[in-house]
């Protein structure tokens, strides 16, 4: 079962070999950590917790809008290629759980999502040097909101899979993320986001209240995402499974 994953992983990637998403995540990051840079420094005299406050105004846009937009990219993109030229047949067909093909779907998505919080910190840290920054770097801090970041994405991700499964335009399914992206401020904003899908990824960076740990504590957040993680694997081989008929 393993070695038919790792089979289905392997096929994913190089389905994304040369593929243009690649473009968005490496564009798309730039335009949030240039915007919260920005505003951080139109801000200085409220914004006093220098790498902290310099994280809020990048998760700002990030969190809320632009990693959203890329999580419904990369859904819609591998769900396209599925649809176009009857490749669901080809995949409905192989000797494979349609839960292993979800799960290998979701796992390399989460890769990508993983690999773009990986380059939002890079931002981060030039931004952050850029703007004269002097206070110790928080490394450890950095590297747990990448972490718990990229374990909210795979929510956002898992979700976005059944919707672009379930709708076969590609524009309306990132549409969907977006909304998603931006009702997961009004529920941070109403100390909810640790129960709605579309806000854990901020919710996991910390992106209101970088220095303090987590509202719900990291063993329940951790909690919450996998129950998601599962509801919606299930969801989407169901999905898979009435595609046959």
């Amino acid at each position: 079962m393993i070695y038919m994953l790792l089979r289905l992983i392997r096929a994913e990637q190089m389905k994304l070999k040369r593929s243009p998403v690649w473009i968005a995540f490496l564009l798309m990051p730039i335009v949030p950590a240039v915007l919260g840079t920005i505003n951080y420094l139109g801000n200085l005299e409220l914004l006093t917790s220098e790498w902290y406050s310099l994280w809020t105004q990048h998760t700002l846009f990030t969190c809320y809008f632009f990693l959203p937009i890329m999580v419904g990219i990369y859904c819609a993109y591998i769900m396209r290629l599925e649809q176009n030229n009857h490749n669901w047949n080809k995949t409905l067909t192989m000797p494979v759980s349609k839960c292993g093909i979800f799960v290998a779907k979701l796992i390399m998505i989460t890769f990508m999502i993983f690999i773009s919080e990986i380059w939002i910190g890079v931002l981060f840290v030039i931004s952050g040097k850029i703007v004269g920054i002097t206070a110790a770097l928080p490394i450890k801090d950095i590297a747990i909101w990448c972490l718990f970041g990229t374990l909210g994405g795979a929510v956002m991700a898992a979700a976005q899979l059944v919707i672009s499964m379930l709708i076969r335009s590609f524009a309306l399914p990132i549409g969907i993320a977006l909304a998603g992206g931006i009702s997961g401020l009004v529920f941070l904003a109403k100390d909810l986001g640790h129960i709605w899908p579309y806000s854990l990824m901020a919710y996991g960076m910390n992106s209101n209240s970088p220095q303090q740990m987590i509202a719900s504590g990291y063993v329940p957040f951790i909690l919450i995402c996998i129950g998601y993680i599962a509801l919606f694997t299930i969801a989407g081989s169901i999905l898979m499974s009435r595609k046959e008929l």
